[in-house]
């Protein structure tokens, strides 16, 4: 049997790319890190009235899909949105009882977020709700500074306080990407 050889000029070097200047550069790999899909390429070339309307459905996606949204998705959704209820009314309530706060608080948290996340999410296959780990987190957490059953009007105070610096933490992570 014979040897298979390749024919490859190994003296050949890759010439080095000419540099950049140092902005350029910059301007390049912060949008490579922030926009690595380019989401802003369909803003090129269009008027200004366009351009604030595909700003607008960037960041508000049901301003996107509503006028396509028939009836068939509404019945579909009709239908789920039931089945989620019924799953997320005791899981709410006793999502609620794990970060000792008063059980409607639960329920708020059971169908607001949902109802945020349809305005302004842009997956139509995330779920979004409670979890129980978040909740003993807070409870575990908060705890700790203040009692639940000895102060539960502060308690609640500073569950709705971390709640909401956690949520403009997630939101400017979102928005920065």
């Amino acid at each position: 049997m014979g040897t298979i050889t390749a024919d490859y000029d190994c003296s050949r070097r890759v010439p080095v790319p000419p540099s950049k200047p140092f902005l350029k550069s910059l301007k390049t790999s912060l949008k490579e890190t922030f926009f690595p899909d380019d989401p802003f390429r369909q803003f090129k070339n269009q008027p200004v009235s366009r351009k604030i309307l595909l700003g607008l459905q960037y960041f508000v996606p049901i301003l996107e899909w509503a006028p396509r949204y028939t009836f068939d998705f509404f019945k579909a959704d009709l239908v789920a949105g039931i089945t989620i209820a019924s799953l997320a009314v005791p899981q709410g309530i006793s999502y609620a009882n794990l970060a000792s706060i008063p059980p409607i608080i639960g329920l708020y948290s059971s169908f607001v977020p949902p109802l945020i996340y349809a305005m302004l999410g842009s997956s139509r296959d995330l779920a979004v709700g409670t979890v129980a780990v978040a909740s003993l987190l807070m409870s575990s957490m908060l705890g700790k500074e203040i009692s639940p059953t000895e102060n539960p009007k502060q308690y609640v105070q500073l569950v709705f306080l971390a709640t909401f610096f956690a949520g403009v933490f997630q939101a400017s992570l979102g928005i920065f990407r």
